[in-house]
């Protein structure tokens, strides 16, 4: 799964449209904006539509931005 847009962030907490790369399947879910978030808990995100997560299909992600710099005090 991958993000495909934010449709609400406050702080680091966030709401965002998550996309399968395997079968496109689209469905919406909180998350959180830190750098662990993004390079260790979506990754092994598994698609409800196919069961499969990035990991499984061998997927390496571009690094995602987060909205504020690591160890920043929101």
């Amino acid at each position: 799964m991958k993000i495909k847009e934010i449709i609400n962030q406050h702080r680091r907490d966030l709401t965002a449209i998550y996309e399968c790369e395997g079968c496109g399947y689209t469905c919406a879910s909180g998350g959180y904006d830190d750098r662990n978030y993004h390079d260790n808990v979506i990754p092994n995100f598994t698609c409800s539509n196919c069961g499969k997560s990035r990991k499984d299909l061998g997927i390496i992600g571009e690094p995602a931005e987060t909205k504020y710099p690591e160890g920043f005090q929101v």
